[in-house]
């Protein structure tokens, strides 16, 4: 397609960027890295439960 320049897209709000950029503004980066924080978090949590929950299972059946 003739016209188009090489762009990439805003990986929080979609718009175009140079292809060289990852955000198209720092609150699109403070956006991301608040929303990575929180899933990190969120994973950190669920495999603590996991390890609770085995440990449980394991600890508390009779033998």
């Amino acid at each position: 397609m003739p016209g188009i320049v090489p762009h990439r897209h805003c990986i929080v709000c979609g718009k175009a960027i140079e292809p060289d950029q990852t955000f198209c503004s720092d609150d699109c980066k403070q956006v991301w890295e608040k929303e990575r924080k929180k899933q990190r978090n969120f994973s950190l949590i669920m495999l603590v439960l996991l390890f609770l929950l085995l440990f449980m299972i394991i600890f508390t059946t009779p033998h």
